[in-house]
């Protein structure tokens, strides 16, 4: 008899381990596969420091008073084919050095939708870089909040995490997000662990007082994982950035800030 029930349980401890393992190797392949269009996404659309390019100078019909030449910007990103795939992606940002190298989302009729799912729908991590329906999607917003998982093989905002250190930060401090018709550079100024408030709800940064009260909570965070580079000012006549991911704790996010230097 109690030959029988060791056997017995020996065939139900199988069972569950062979289901555990069937499905560790059905999520590894299923992430695999959807970390492997990001990487082809990046792959097509690599891109390099902005670049300016002139008009070619006519000449004048009749002699009228010259108005100065429009500069054309030169946009590395095919955002054509990246809105075939998904008409939702609406801008790039890359650090360069970093794994941050990825479209932008946004979905106003569900804000939340791209925490679970990628850009081309498929449901679960690795999620999308997004931003939420309070933010317009051409960065002139006073503070535009960029949300993405802080994955622990780096990518996604999982190489954020490494701005806690100053002299990273020194070294990756650029940030570019292309738009289909501009190119915004960014100086990165700050990384901060921050409580988990709704940071557009909780501040109206079309109030400057409301601004600045943010940003002196960013400058009064107190703990070892948290850098403001006060060489770097930054005033409510500035537009910044907030790149906003998870770090393990339900009360609390992680904040990589930076402000517009450049607009093409």
């Amino acid at each position: 008899m109690e030959k029988k029930r060791r056997s017995k349980w020996f065939w139900v401890f199988l069972i569950i381990f062979l289901a555990a393992a069937a499905f560790a190797v059905y999520y590894y392949v299923s992430q695999q596969k959807k970390e492997e269009v990001y990487d082809k996404l990046k792959e097509n659309n690599k891109t390099e420091e902005p670049e300016v390019k002139e008009e070619p100078k006519q000449e004048p019909v009749q002699a009228v008073p010259e108005e100065p030449e429009a500069e054309l910007v030169d946009i590395p990103i095919d955002f054509a084919g990246l809105q075939e795939m998904n008409p939702e992606i609406y801008a790039w940002i890359r650090i360069p050095g970093t794994e941050v190298d990825y479209p932008i989302v946004q979905r106003p009729e569900d804000d939340a939708y791209y925490l679970d799912h990628t850009i081309e729908g498929a449901e679960g991590l690795p999620g999308s870089i997004y931003t939420e329906s309070l933010n317009k999607k051409d960065f002139t917003d006073k503070n535009t909040v960029i949300y993405g998982h802080n994955m622990k093989d780096n990518t996604m905002f999982g190489s954020l995490k490494d701005y806690k250190d100053s002299a990273y930060m020194d070294e990756h401090s650029e940030v570019y997000i292309y738009t289909p018709e501009h190119i915004f550079t960014y100086k990165i100024f700050g990384a901060v662990t921050y409580d988990s408030r709704h940071i557009m709800v909780a501040f109206d940064f079309a109030q400057d007082e409301q601004y600045q009260a943010y940003l002196d909570s960013l400058s009064q965070v107190r703990n070892m994982a948290s850098y403001i580079n006060t060489d770097i000012p930054v005033t409510t006549a500035d537009r910044i950035i907030t790149m906003s991911t998870c770090n393990g704790n339900n009360d609390q996010r992680f904040l990589v800030e930076a402000v517009l230097i450049d607009e093409k």
